[in-house]
């Protein structure tokens, strides 16, 4: 699904990984960060695909609300099993969405 956002400016969060073959606890871990980050202030959305990478983008209304979930307990301990886990690699960037667009036909 294709993330709803506001008028600019916000922020996107862009993690892109490869992933280890373990599986154990990744999609469930995965389930649970996503439905926690919907309730964090100033969360506005979240975009994800997999296949040979993955890439998640998140949207946040402010750099503030994305330390405080960078800070989050919860995903804090996700991250770290991330590490010792299911990540190979992974790149995170942070950009500030300054203007948007979109298309659709038919939906």
């Amino acid at each position: 699904m294709i993330a709803k956002t506001p008028n600019p400016p916000y922020y996107a969060v862009i993690f892109t990984t490869l992933r280890t073959e373990i599986d154990e606890g990744y999609d469930d871990t995965a389930k649970k960060m996503e439905e926690l980050a919907k309730q964090q202030k100033g969360y506005l959305g979240i975009e994800s695909v997999r296949n040979e990478i993955g890439i998640t983008v998140s949207y946040w209304e402010n750099v503030t609300a994305i330390i405080n979930w960078k800070n989050n307990v919860e995903h804090t301990i996700a991250r770290e099993k991330g590490r010792a886990l299911w990540y190979k690699k992974y790149h995170l960037r942070i950009c500030k969405v300054e203007r948007d667009y979109e298309f659709s036909i038919g939906l």
